[in-house]
């Protein structure tokens, strides 16, 4: 009998551990390394979400100054405009164009070793739409950009 009771009490624990650690869908993480490069092509969050956090992380070691990384979220079609205008705003503005209306979200610009996050409101995004993220570090965009799926 006891025997019994500690292979259910362990099988009921097993059956239970995925959901005991289940990430939460509306905290997204990704990591930028020295070689320019994002670790996800694609990032998603549910409709049920009412705010964002993506946390960015910079695997990598060389400093801000030469390799920085930032997580910029902007409507697929801004990609091309916002990264160009980002490249002239410098790196004490995060590469971020001031009043640019096209970032949707943003983080600070990181070294390596470093990590930022950035927490958005969903009020901005719409079920479905064409959103990507980019890195706006000078000439990091070719390479360092991905989809961003809601709802």
């Amino acid at each position: 009998m006891r025997n019994t009771l500690a292979t259910a009490a362990v099988l009921g624990a097993l059956a239970a551990a995925p959901y005991a650690h289940a990430a939460d869908p509306c905290k997204l993480e990704i990591s930028g390394n020295d070689l320019m490069q994002y670790d996800k092509p694609e990032l998603s969050a549910p409709a049920t979400c009412k705010q964002i956090t993506v946390t960015l992380h910079h695997t990598g070691k060389l400093p801000r100054e030469a390799m920085g990384h930032n997580w910029v979220l902007v409507n697929a079609a801004d990609l091309t405009a916002v990264a160009t205008a980002g490249m002239g705003a410098g790196l004490a503005n995060d590469y971020v164009a001031t009043g640019d209306k096209r970032v949707l979200a943003h983080t600070t610009t990181i070294g390596g070793g470093e990590s930022t996050s950035v927490t958005f409101a969903t009020s901005i995004l719409k079920k479905g739409g064409a959103y990507e993220y980019l890195c706006t570090f000078p000439g990091h965009n070719a390479l360092m950009h991905g989809i961003f799926k809601f709802g």
